[in-house]
């Protein structure tokens, strides 16, 4: 079987499966496991993919995805040209699990999709959150200030974590704050996950310096921890290493 895959997230789980060996192609986003995506054709970044180049290549299967906007341009491309498809598009950490064992069923390898499942299950034992239990913002982007609210799997991963969303009072993926007045809501640990932004460029001092949050129990106590969006943002397997960082943040409070 030859494989495309059109985000980080997929390529990811199909390495996790196993079936590194049937990809053909990624994205230029994909960067993980190095030693796999280096050696393949990049096809272009998440809104600039060359579906062209992509179907040139006679893929027998291509995943693709729709979290981020403007992906439907590319996966209606995909699905005009008639190759077999898989889309993701989850928002909840379940459906996150939903679409490893999609993915997993499309490779023709359900059960290593269920063993990944189950693993990744295993690795995040849930905790359930205190009344008092520390409130987390994840930041996906400094200014404006744009966090991941109650309608996402990190809002999951946070109460898996023991802690309790700050923005869970948004029915949504992510909330945009104003980056000059406190949120509506008490934070008390921020963890930056900037969004394509490599981790040692995260600056924990545009956090402590920002202008109107002065009062907001991280930046008061320096709770601002940096997670990279690769922990956080991309739905498959390492959002494990994002669930054992928030924890560890969560229990140092």
């Amino acid at each position: 079987m030859r494989v495309v895959s059109h985000t980080c997230s997929n390529t990811e789980i199909v390495c996790a499966l196993g079936a590194q060996d049937r990809l053909v192609a990624v994205d230029a986003d994909s960067d993980f496991p190095p030693e796999v995506v280096d050696r393949l054709p990049q096809l272009g970044r998440d809104l600039q993919f060359d579906v062209e180049a992509a179907l040139a290549l006679k893929p027998d299967l291509v995943l693709s995805s729709l979290t981020v906007p403007g992906h439907d341009r590319i996966v209606d491309a995909l699905a005009a040209s008639g190759v077999p498809l898989v889309v993701c598009n989850p928002q909840s950490l379940d459906e996150v699990f939903d679409d490893i064992r999609r993915i997993a069923a499309a490779l023709r390898l359900a059960d290593a999709g269920a063993r990944l499942v189950a693993a990744m299950q295993q690795q995040m034992p849930a905790r359930t959150p205190a009344p008092d239990a520390p409130r987390v913002l994840v930041e996906w982007w400094p200014k404006p200030v744009i966090g991941a609210a109650r309608r996402s799997w990190v809002h999951d991963l946070i109460e898996r974590a023991g802690g309790r969303n700050a923005l869970a009072g948004c029915d949504a993926p992510t909330q945009t704050l104003a980056a000059d007045a406190a949120p509506g809501a008490p934070v008390d640990v921020l963890a930056m996950s900037w969004c394509g932004v490599k981790v040692d460029k995260y600056r924990a001092d545009v956090v402590l310096r920002r202008e109107g949050w002065q009062d907001v129990a991280a930046v008061r106590r320096g709770r601002v921890v940096p997670i990279s969006e690769a922990f956080l943002g991309r739905p498959g397997p390492r959002l494990v290493e994002g669930y054992r960082q928030l924890r560890a943040a969560i229990e140092g409070v």
